[in-house]
C-alpha cells in the first residue's frame, strides 16, 4: 500500500510540474502586477481556454498531492 502511494505521488508530482511549466507567464515584477491589475479592471484579464483548464488541473493535482502526502505520513508514522 505504501509503495503504491509513493509511486502514485511521484507520478502526480511529475504531472504537476509539467502542468505548471505549460502555463503561460503572468508577467513579472512590479510592472507586471500593475499592468495585470489594470487589465482586470478593464476586463482584459480574464483567463480563457487552455490557461483556465491548466489552472484547474494544477489546483486538482496540488490538492491530490497534499492528500496523498498526508496519508503517507499517517501510514509511516
Amino acid at each position: 500500500m505504501v509503495t503504491f502511494l509513493m509511486i502514485l505521488e511521484a507520478i502526480i508530482c511529475i504531472a504537476l510540474i509539467a502542468v505548471v511549466v505549460l502555463q503561460s507567464g503572468k508577467g513579472g515584477g512590479l510592472a507586471g502586477s500593475i499592468g495585470g491589475g489594470a487589465d482586470s479592471v478593464l476586463g482584459g484579464g480574464q483567463k480563457k481556454g487552455l490557461d483556465a483548464a491548466l489552472s484547474k488541473i494544477t489546483m486538482f493535482l496540488g490538492g491530490l498531492f497534499a492528500v496523498i502526502t498526508l496519508i503517507l505520513v499517517r501510514l509511516m508514522h
